[in-house]
């Protein structure tokens, strides 16, 4: 099963629980293992942090989501300035920030950047599924019987 959606979101940190929401519910649906949605819902909450804090001068930033053939793909969009470059390190111990994209890194299997100074940046995070079995059966079950 396919599922595709798309979300305009205001450059506020009110929206960042919506495409939680929104997402974690599509992949649990469709039976997609815990740990493995956790890992894509923490991905696309920094990229979608990064979005609302960098994002500027745009006041919104999209969401698009495409979730079949045992991956998913999620690209967040902003029109903001860009990054000027990506990190090669974990910033110390001490900085409250910079750590975004090096957790985006190790919980999705690829990560790629769009980034048109001055115009925005599209972050793209994919994932192979991995699926959660009883509830696989489940939604099996479920569509059987439609």
């Amino acid at each position: 099963m396919d599922i595709e959606f798309s979300l305009a979101l205001p450059r506020d940190a009110v929206g960042i629980p919506m495409v939680r929401r929104v997402l974690g519910d599509a992949l649990r649906s469709l039976g997609v293992a815990e740990n493995c949605v956790a890992d894509i819902l923490l991905a696309a909450s920094e990229a979608c942090a990064n979005a609302v804090r960098h994002g500027g001068p745009a006041n919104r930033y999209q969401v698009l989501a495409a979730i079949g053939e045992g991956r998913c793909d999620v690209r967040i969009i902003d029109r903001g300035l860009g990054l000027p470059a990506l990190p090669e390190n974990y910033p110390p111990a001490d900085m409250e920030n910079g750590r975004g994209i090096l957790i985006m890194q190790a919980v999705v299997d690829e990560i790629s950047f769009d980034i048109q100074p001055g115009r925005g940046t599209t972050v793209h995070l994919r994932k192979r599924l991995s699926w959660d079995d009883e509830a696989a059966a489940r939604r099996d079950l479920a569509l059987a019987a439609v």
